[in-house]
């Protein structure tokens, strides 16, 4: 249903690289950035190399928090993110487990961002 979708963010930087470490494991990447005022807009591509996850400047200061969920390709990936995030000292909300009240099969973990936002690896098989 979504083609993409773009977050702000107060340090664009710093954000490219806690999503490149914590996510790497899914085979996220930087595939493209441009100039906007001071800092940059980046997008960020799986292995299909569309860029369908973006960053950009926030133009103030954030109020909500935004959930958003990366799939993985199995249970094993989702162990990886949350390795590379303890190894990151992310913030991990939850650890990697079953989440059987979304359906039979969920496995996922949930880190918090820099900007506070709720973010997930998440498989849907067995």
């Amino acid at each position: 249903m979504l083609d993409h979708v773009g977050v702000q963010v107060a340090d664009v930087e710093a954000s490219v690289a806690f999503y490149l470490r914590a996510f790497a494991p899914l085979g996220i990447r930087e595939a493209m950035r441009f100039p906007v005022g001071g800092s940059f807009v980046v997008g960020f591509a799986g292995p299909d190399g569309n860029p369908s996850f973006w960053l950009s400047p926030a133009a103030g200061a954030e109020t909500r928090e935004a959930h958003l969920a990366f799939r993985a390709a199995d249970r094993e990936a989702v162990d990886a993110v949350h390795a590379a995030a303890v190894a990151a000292g992310v913030e991990v909300l939850h650890a990697p487990r079953e989440w059987p009240e979304y359906h039979p099969g969920y496995y996922a973990v949930y880190l918090r961002d820099l900007d506070g936002h709720n973010v997930e690896a998440v498989c849907h098989g067995q």
